[in-house]
């Protein structure tokens, strides 16, 4: 597995495993599925600094897309702390390539970003979400009622947490 950054140019394939997904990933999230929307997408991940957006490929599959990982709301100082959210495409599920996609990411985060804390906020019901976070060593520190607006409601989550084992300082 590698890691890349999201660009424009992922916009067709990225979109195209999108729809082939939507079974996948309905109700819990909704990646982009038109190349407006992806550009829009890719955009804000691409130019904004207190989010990063992370391309899961495969390497022996000439670098298809296997699923995405997000850094969202990047915070600095003395909370350096990110949220992440993910999803896996349909071809690419349950083959433990998010696992290692996301064991990457970690490792980045920790390492080169500097952060100091990983989170990852999931639906109750979402028990793949729930698996991923628990196979990569996340931890279950919380309940949060109906925190995040997802397809027309404000939905609960589990929030999962993980911390990086060296000392930072900025």
């Amino acid at each position: 597995m590698g890691l890349r950054h999201f660009t424009h140019a992922d916009g067709a394939e990225f979109t195209a495993r999108a729809r082939e997904s939507k079974d996948l990933h309905h109700p819990w999230l909704f990646p982009p599925d038109s190349q407006a929307a992806y550009f829009a997408y890719a955009g804000r991940l691409i130019e904004d600094r207190t989010k990063a957006g992370f391309l899961v490929c495969e390497k022996e599959a000439d670098g298809a897309l296997a699923g995405f990982i997000n850094i969202n709301n990047i915070v600095e100082g003395g909370f350096l702390c990110g949220a992440l959210g993910y999803g896996a495409f349909a071809h690419a599920a349950g083959r433990g390539l998010m696992r290692e996609g996301l064991d990457l990411l970690v490792r980045y985060a920790f390492g080169p970003m500097r952060l100091h804390r990983l989170e990852i906020n999931v639906q109750p019901g979402n028990a793949a979400s729930i698996a991923l976070a628990r196979a990569c060593g996340f931890h279950l520190e919380g309940f949060s009622p109906r925190m995040l607006f997802i397809d027309g409601a404000w939905r609960d989550h589990q929030r999962w947490a993980k911390i990086s084992d060296r000392a930072t300082s900025r």
